[in-house]
Formats: structure tokens, C-alpha cells, sequence
């Protein structure tokens, strides 16, 4: 890992995780970001508007970071790893623009999402655009390895939408279905941001295998405490509004769980509440009344924190460093976030 790294991480030992994440990566930071708003341009004049207005809408970038993140705990002092980072989080804001559309959603990072002010065709078709710059710089590397990971995750991604667009309402979904489903929607894209990363960084095969478990665990862990985020979390710090899951019929962990201790009653509430986008505080208030009776807003966490750990194992394979330490971390303070 490079020294400017190391030194910020110990040189703010009183911030949280993420805030020593930000001010370790920030020197290739400044560059993926310059090279992210330099890559929205076009002389289409919508594409730069709507695609500017959702990346810098304050999203952490924790992805991109995570991308530097793990090349520097490998010692890169390259370049790879700035179109590597650029291009996921095209790809993520790729994914968040599609996903508005289908889900119908009207916020998004604490503002009107992109589509209730240019529309759905605007939203779909700026999307598709990030999603060719973000291959674009990946080929300009040259590291077809790199760009084979991150079209396999662009694969995988889209499949686990449709997986669970296919699953909205359903009240047999299992919990092995919603398993698949944020394996592939979230995880899939830690996963792929961490093992490129290490691939910049110039990593061995063995260290190429630790962060892309790191990865996918950390994933899995977020994307669980999101979960459980939208029934007890506040919309100015999730950027949505809470209980937004629950009317978008979306089949979570914790609606699954619950429907499979709930009564015959209560199993009738939530379903009657389930995918109506018009549900009041009322029925939202009932349903999380019967998510806590079965304390499955709890069990739910206990996964993440599962998750958690089997991320931090997996870092165990690499020799002590402070960015290993950090990315450790990190792993806490994605399931802190609920508490």
C-alpha cells in the first residue's frame, strides 16, 4: 500500500470507517472523479443534465473507493485502477437509473429521482449510456481480464433484477429466492469492484480470491442492512422514503421471514399492504408492528453481521497492513449503519 494511504489512515484515528476510507483514497479519488464528469459529457445536452444530476446527487461512492481501496492494499501506484473505479460507478448509477424506472420510484439520494423529471425513456437511455462508458474505460486498460469480471457482474446484475421484478408480490418467495436475488442485484457489483481493484493492484491469484470474498460478503451484508433500513431507517439518510420496499412489493428478508411465522390475521395484513404505493402510515405502522412482534428486523441483522465477519475472514489471508485493517472496518460500519 502506498505511503500517502497509510498515513491518512493513521492520521485519523478519531474518524468513523468510512469517513478514514474517503481520506485514503482521496488523492485517486480526485482522479476517478474528475474522469467521471468528464466522461457524462455529450453534445446530446440531456445526457450530461440528467446523468450529472444523479451522480452528484451525494452518493458516498463507496464502490469506487472500495476499488482503490483494494489496489492500494496491493501497493499499485498505476492508473488502472482510476477508469477501473470511474467505471463502476457508472455502472452502478446505471443500475440506480433502470432500477427508478422499474420500480416506479420517486426519490433517490434525498432528492426527485431522475425520472419524475425527464421521465422513464430519458431515465432508460441515459443509463444505457453510462453503461458504455463504463465498458469504454474499461477497454481503453487494455486488461481484458479485468473487463471480462466486470461484464460477467453487468450479466449477473441484470438477471438478479429481473429475478426479483419476477418475485414483486409473490408470498412464496423463500428465503433462498431473496438470497439469489441480492447476490446478484448488490453483491455481484462489491464483488466485482474489490476483485478488480486487487487486480490493479497487481495481486496474486490468492489475493485476487480474498477481495472478490470480501467483496461479495461485504454485498451481502449491505444489502441486508438496507433492508431492514427501510422499516426503521429516516428518508433524509436513507435518500428514500421509508417503507418504499414494502409498497414497491418487493419480497425482502425480513417480509419473508415474517410471513412465515406470522398468523393467518397477520399474514393478511401484509399482504393487503404489500406493493400498494398509496399505503398509509397506518398499514405501514401495522406491518412493522408484526415485523416486531417476530423480531425479524433483528434476525435479519444477525445475517448481516454473519456476512460481516465472513468478509473480515476472508481479509484474513492477507499480511497485516492498515488498509487491511480499514477495509475490516468497513465490514462493521456497513452493518452499524443500523444501529
Amino acid at each position: 500500500m502506498g505511503l500517502t494511504a497509510s498515513t491518512a489512515i493513521q492520521d485519523a484515528p478519531g474518524a468513523n470507517a468510512l469517513e478514514r476510507l474517503i481520506e485514503a483514497t482521496q488523492n485517486d479519488m480526485a482522479d476517478v472523479n474528475a474522469l467521471i464528469l468528464s466522461r457524462a459529457q455529450s453534445h446530446v445536452d440531456l445526457v450530461p443534465k440528467l446523468a450529472n444530476y444523479l451522480i452528484e446527487a451525494g452518493g458516498k461512492r463507496l464502490r469506487p473507493m472500495l476499488v482503490v481501496a483494494a489496489a492500494e492494499l496491493f501497493g499499485s501506484s498505476g492508473r488502472a485502477q482510476i477508469n477501473f473505479a470511474a467505471a463502476i460507478e457508472f455502472l452502478h448509477n446505471a443500475t440506480l437509473l433502470h432500477d427508478d424506472v422499474v420500480d416506479e420510484s420517486n426519490m433517490r439520494r434525498g432528492r426527485p429521482a431522475a425520472r419524475i423529471i425527464w421521465g422513464n425513456q430519458a431515465s432508460v437511455l441515459v443509463g444505457d449510456f453510462l453503461l458504455g462508458q463504463a465498458f469504454m474505460m474499461m477497454v481503453e486498460t487494455g486488461d481484458l481480464d479485468a473487463l471480462a469480471t466486470i461484464a460477467r457482474a453487468s450479466t449477473v446484475i441484470a438477471e438478479g433484477e429481473v429475478l426479483q421484478l419476477t418475485k414483486t408480490k409473490d408470498l412464496s418467495t423463500t428465503a433462498t429466492d431473496y438470497a439469489e436475488v441480492i447476490r446478484a442485484k448488490t453483491a455481484t457489483l462489491f464483488e466485482a469492484a474489490t476483485e478488480i481493484g486487487a487486480m490493479a493492484g497487481g495481486a496474486n491469484a490468492a489475493g485476487r480470491e480474498a477481495l472478490r470474498v470480501y467483496g461479495l460478503e461485504l454485498g451481502l451484508a449491505f444489502q441486508l442492512v438496507d433492508d431492514v433500513l427501510d422499516y426503521r431507517g429516516q428518508a433524509d439518510t436513507l435518500g428514500k422514503n421509508t417503507g418504499d420496499d414494502l409498497r414497491e412489493g418487493k419480497m425482502t428478508l425480513p417480509v419473508i421471514l415474517a410471513l412465515a411465522a406470522a398468523t393467518a390475521e397477520e399474514k393478511a395484513v401484509i399482504a393487503a399492504t404489500l406493493g400498494q404505493a398509496d399505503a398509509d402510515e397506518s398499514a405501514f405502522g401495522a406491518v412493522l408492528a408484526i415485523l416486531d412482534k417476530y423480531k425479524v428486523l433483528e434476525r435479519t441483522l444477525d445475517q448481516a453481521i454473519g456476512h460481516a465477519r465472513a468478509a473480515q475472514a476472508a481479509l484474513g489471508a492477507l499480511p497485516a497492513s492498515p488498509m487491511r485493517t480499514l477495509l475490516s472496518e468497513i465490514a462493521d460500519f456497513c452493518v452499524a449503519r443500523a444501529y
